[in-house]
């Protein structure tokens, strides 16, 4: 691809680091409204602040560096080869060749590119419009209408799975699934400030924008790129008129009851689906994040503070004006019937998708699966909010390989718990700690005082609140290391923490720019409930000494800020994509590799930069390390942008506008 100019744009950012259209949009401004969490629990940053003051010691020697002042836009190069690493490393990070690529350097903000590593190159593989089904039309951008969205692929796409068809990792044809997280109105019409301005039909066009897509991809041979298939037998997409059911312990419970749907048992559409996860038995998770947005509240009762704790207080996005059941007045349980984990065969295309309670009800960033030594499979999941909490589901029965009717129902019915993380100190020179899964539901009884199950799992945050679990900096995925069992949340900012609020775990206030946490499990047992934690990587300018780079020289790393999405290579090093780095660091978002075993353990460094004004999501590494898929999400999604003062053009395909959708990587 050829190099794109730097466009002379500048946004302000909020104060989560993203830009104003993005708070619009992607979570409803959240970070301009009080938390959500006003409960006197205890916040990570104070298990990690009792060691932050004392260690800081160790890093005497880092003060000169630091004296250099914040980290410019044009003062980083590409990453240089590694110094001698700490002398307690040994051996060096395994991997394939992907993992031997030259890091990038940093992208200012402003490129309306998309840049890779030498020796690599990029293509689209699926954008927003392009036709799902056979008889969907080719897209237009001013000629959109709903029944052509509701057969073409979704807007804005975040989590993104690829799964093969037969066994071996270079096969030749398979299934891409992708999110389609919101949308950015003023950017998919003309003449559109907001969403006040959308006709009817554009408001219904904009709901069937939402949820998921699913088509077959190809290629010619292991390596080669990747194309969609149009029409492709398992081709689909779920949108917000496409029934789900609703199972586990709160299904048919009065609170997910409405007029349309007196059983409490099927909704209608998903909604804000951020990251996911694949299952072991090839199913795809999705998790309903900031589905709060879509509602109105204009008149509506809240006794027990439901709405409030769930931030649900806005006046929505203007879709009650075309279906009533996003006015929480009119139908005051539509809301409970969203924030779920969400499950979707995809290689059924007529199969109906399922929302499952027992996994609770909150901003699901997204849900990964490891089987216990047991066979359970056990569920890691993030609240993406200011504050709030990790949790983990086991279930009730055991995996059984090869069994997808029985597997099927593994996230029915389980036990569902929260975080709680002590820190033990500096003396050891580590952000690190043990910790504890406290008890939400257990073989299918509450363990919070007065509530039943159902309300549990229907209102858990509001539970978890009552047995003492630790805020934490916006938990987003969560997901276990396939190699080493491990598991990694990515902690993205936290804006609302306070100086006196920090912790051992969350060593920061506010916290600018994120940090990732390890968890190992007891005996690494997926199933076990106590665990030990550490810190891997706390983001920020490098030449900060505040930040850490599990131990590495910080010399010799890229700068990274606001870790969102994770993901593993055969190696076991952690990829990580991020979103709000051009309000933070004045960089555009980008995919990083973080090695975790060996002499290089720390040296982070980055493999591609997103165009101006997106987000990075859904890396996916292929099985033969040949190719990584990425999501753009809301490419020139910058205040001030519109249909006619396009900010950037992504995916350069000729028609002027940009449009989110799914790339591949591979080697020249």
């Amino acid at each position: 691809m050829t190099p794109r100019q730097l466009l002379p744009f500048v946004d302000q950012a909020h104060a989560g680091g993203r830009s104003s259209m993005t708070c619009l949009y992607r979570c409803g401004n959240a970070c301009s409204h009080p938390v959500p969490n006003d409960s006197g629990n205890e916040h990570f940053e104070q298990v990690v602040a009792r060691a932050v003051s004392r260690r800081s010691v160790l890093r005497a020697g880092a003060v000169g560096a630091a004296a250099a002042g914040v980290l410019g836009t044009t003062g980083w190069g590409a990453v240089s080869p590694a110094a001698a690493a700490p002398s307690a490393r040994a051996g060096a990070a395994g991997g394939g060749p992907l993992s031997r690529f030259t890091g990038i350097a940093p992208t200012a903000a402003t490129t309306d590119e998309l840049v890779v590593p030498d020796g690599f190159n990029w293509a689209p593989i699926i954008s927003w419009g392009d036709p799902v089904t056979r008889q969907a039309p080719d897209f237009d951008f001013d000629d959109q209408s709903v029944e052509a969205q509701r057969n073409q692929a979704g807007y804005n796409c975040d989590f993104t799975a690829l799964l093969l068809d037969g066994r071996g990792r270079g096969g030749r044809s398979g299934v891409l699934a992708f999110n389609n997280e919101y949308t950015n109105d003023e950017l998919m019409f003309r003449g559109v400030a907001g969403s006040a301005d959308l006709s009817d039909d554009q408001l219904r066009i904009v709901m069937a924008a939402h949820g998921m897509t699913i088509v077959e991809v190809r290629r010619e041979r292991p390596g080669a790129p990747w194309s969609y298939q149009q029409g492709g037998r398992r081709n689909r997409r779920l949108h917000s008129e496409t029934e789900f059911a609703v199972d586990g312990p709160a299904s048919g419970h009065d609170a997910l009851k409405t007029s349309a749907d007196p059983t409490g048992t099927k909704v209608l559409g998903t909604l804000n689906n951020c990251a996911g996860g694949v299952t072991p038995w090839g199913t795809v998770l999705s998790g309903e994040e900031n589905f709060n947005q879509y509602f109105d509240t204009t008149g509506a009762l809240d006794p027990d503070l439901h709405l409030k704790r769930y931030g649900i207080t806005s006046a929505g996005r203007g879709w009650e004006r075309v279906d009533p059941r996003f006015s929480v007045a009119t139908e005051p349980n539509e809301v409970n019937r969203f924030g779920w984990i969400v499950e979707v065969d995809p290689q059924d295309p007529t199969s109906t998708p399922v929302k499952h309670t027992a996994l609770g009800r909150f901003k699901h960033e997204g849900a990964t699966i490891r089987l216990a030594d047991d066979g359970r499979a056990v569920a890691y999941m993030g609240d993406d909010e200011r504050n709030d909490y990790i949790y983990k589901f086991i279930s009730r029965k055991k995996h059984k390989p090869g069994n997808l009717k029985h597997n099927l129902t593994l996230l029915s019915e389980g036990d569902l718990y929260v975080a709680k993380f002590t820190g033990d100190g500096s003396d050891d020179g580590l952000y690190d700690g043990s910790g504890v899964w406290l008890p939400l539901v257990v073989n299918g009884t509450s363990h919070v005082s007065g509530w039943t199950v159902e309300e549990v799992l229907i209102w858990t945050r509001q539970a978890a609140d009552l047995v003492g679990p630790t805020k934490m900096d916006r938990p987003e995925d969560v997901e276990a290391n396939p190699v080493t069992g491990k598991v990694y949340a990515a902690l993205t900012n936290n804006s609302a923490r306070q100086p006196g609020q920090v912790d051992e775990a969350n060593p920061r206030g506010p916290n600018k720019h994120g940090h990732v946490i390890e968890i190992t499990e007891r005996r690494n047992d997926a199933g076990a409930l106590t665990f030990a934690w550490q810190l891997v990587l706390i983001a920020g300018d490098p030449t900060d000494p505040s930040t850490y780079f599990a131990g590495y020289d910080r010399n010799q790393v890229s700068p990274i800020s606001c870790p969102d999405n994770v993901t593993f290579d055969k190696a076991g090093n952690l990829w990580i994509s991020t979103d709000g780095m051009p309000g933070t660091l004045g960089f555009a978002d980008g995919l990083y590799m973080l090695p975790l075993e060996g002499r290089e353990r720390g040296k982070l460094k980055q493999f591609l930069s997103v165009p101006v004004g997106a987000e990075c999501c859904g890396p996916v590494i292929s099985g033969d390390e040949r190719t990584v898929l990425v999501a753009v999400q809301h490419p020139g999604e910058v205040s001030g942008a519109s249909p006619d003062n396009v900010v950037s053009n992504f995916p350069y395909l000729g028609d002027n506008q940009p449009r989110p959708g799914i790339v591949q990587v591979y080697r020249e």
